[in-house]
């Protein structure tokens, strides 16, 4: 659904829409703000005070942008502010992560691995079928072949499919892939 269907006639959001978004990003902001927070009870007040200022604030919001790296955005900055009232009050050191945490590059990983899945969903079957025994349960190509009874060629051109298609379909996903990769590697 998009953002324009999720307004009413005055252009802010609707209730059923704030209702949906609440449904759709709770659980996914409860463990990306878990991540940086570690304890459930802060991410938890984190999340709802999110969710509180986005519909106190529904008619001031331009529904054009990404409501989604909003919210994850807000997230991210009202658990670091949670962490800098912590120490202010504790001995208590902010996470290593918290420091380091780059909410676009979360955004992204997440929305690249989402893209990842709905390509590879979206191989013809026995193509996924031979990709996924291949990728994911780590078997060789005669293993496969002998499993689904068909030839190591037909396995060898299964697999050639599958990853042609998906240098395609993620082709401009690639820079993101590396960034993420050279950031891994630090």
């Amino acid at each position: 659904m998009t953002i324009e269907k999720r307004q009413d006639p005055t252009g802010s959001m609707s209730k059923h829409s704030f209702e949906q978004f609440f449904r759709e990003y709770f659980t996914p902001l409860m463990s990306f703000a878990k991540k940086i927070l570690v304890d459930e009870d802060d991410a938890r007040e984190v999340v709802q005070k999110v969710f509180i200022n986005l519909w106190e604030k529904r008619e001031e919001i331009d529904l054009s942008t990404s409501l989604k790296s909003y919210l994850f955005t807000s997230v991210h900055n009202r658990s670091l502010n949670v962490i800098r009232d912590r120490k202010k009050f504790s001995s208590e050191e902010v996470p290593e992560l918290a420091g380091e945490w780059d909410v676009s590059a979360q955004i992204e990983s997440m929305e690249l691995e989402e893209k990842i899945r709905e390509t590879i969903e979206a191989l013809p079957e026995k193509c996924r079928q031979i990709f996924e025994l291949s990728r994911f349960d780590g078997l060789k190509y005669s293993e496969i072949a002998e499993q689904l009874d068909i030839s190591v060629k037909t396995v060898e051109n299964q697999m050639s499919k599958a990853l042609k298609i998906l240098r395609e379909k993620l082709l401009k996903y690639l820079t993101i892939l590396v960034w993420l990769i050279m950031n891994s590697l630090n």
